[in-house]
């Protein structure tokens, strides 16, 4: 009786997720080659399918096999919150605001380099790179030893 009443209780629960929510993380696209999306971007960058790396948003899907890839670049920029010192509170100005930047490079289908830059958020950025490293075959290149460090943990 206890395995029934366990089972039914995983089924409500799942009954009670949200549907149709999209794969993958938070991302915004900032730039880069593809004429379908425009810069500042916000959708999702799903690492999980197993052939292709896929940015969904409004304006589009944007799906990238993994052997197309021949780039992956991590960077990040460091801030401190000045701003939110001024406006908030002093202690502010001791912590830093990072933001999480990859560069995907690949070769389209006519033959073409393409290029995608995504700003990820701190949570996801080392799924996102470890994914992408072991789908793709290639190598992370690190813009410095600030972003060696917080890529790699």
């Amino acid at each position: 009786m206890k395995n029934a009443s366990s089972l039914l209780l995983s089924v409500v629960f799942a009954a009670g997720l949200p549907a149709g929510e999209p794969a993958g993380s938070p991302a915004k696209y900032l730039g880069g080659t593809i004429p379908a999306l425009a810069a500042h971007t916000s959708g999702r960058l799903a690492v999980s399918d197993p052939h292709c790396l896929v940015f969904t948003s409004r304006q589009a899907t944007i799906r990238v096999p993994y052997d197309r890839i021949n780039q992956l670049e991590y960077g990040q920029t460091v801030d401190r919150r000045l701003l939110e010192a001024v406006l908030i509170s002093p202690l502010l100005i001791l912590s830093k605001k990072r933001a999480h930047y990859v560069t995907v490079g690949y070769e389209a289908e006519d033959g073409r380099q393409q290029a995608m830059l995504f700003r990820v958020g701190k949570g996801d950025i080392r799924a996102i790179l470890v994914s992408l490293e072991t789908r793709s075959g290639r190598k992370v290149t690190y813009q410095d030893e600030e972003a060696r460090k917080a890529g790699k943990g």
